[in-house]
């Protein structure tokens, strides 16, 4: 399981909103071997007086939360990061210095997915990459 939240200003979203999901689901999908049809993406736009960050950034700063299962190796979770940076620029023009990437994990037991605990869910896809 991937979920990812995404944050930005309404305008940068509005105007990136595709092609940020597109390069960041290809490069979960790349790095994770993750199944293409499992997309859970969701857009948090703010104004800009509600989304505070240093001036440098620049007004494409944008911010990606990805929520995972505990397993991916250190190495699966770096060829992600990257790939995130690289897709991200390519698609959109907005550079690395502006984008900034967390990862966070949990056992599946902490996820309750379909009416189940996640525990307790055959996954169609391998967690441990």
């Amino acid at each position: 399981m991937a979920q990812v939240i995404v944050y930005g200003q309404r305008t940068s979203l509005d105007a990136h909103r595709d092609a940020l999901s597109e390069a960041i689901h290809a490069s979960v999908v790349a790095a994770l071997d993750y199944p293409e049809e499992k997309r859970f993406h969701r857009f948090i736009g703010l104004d800009e007086r509600d989304f505070i960050y240093p001036e440098d950034r620049g007004a494409w700063y944008t911010v990606i939360e990805i929520s995972i299962f505990e397993g991916r190796s250190v190495a699966a979770k770096r060829t992600l990061i990257d790939e995130i940076f690289a897709r991200v620029e390519a698609a959109t023009g907005i550079p690395p210095h502006s984008v900034e990437i967390t990862i966070t994990e949990t056992p599946r037991v902490n996820w309750g997915i379909r009416g189940v605990n996640a525990e307790d869910l055959a996954l169609n896809y391998n967690v441990r990459v």
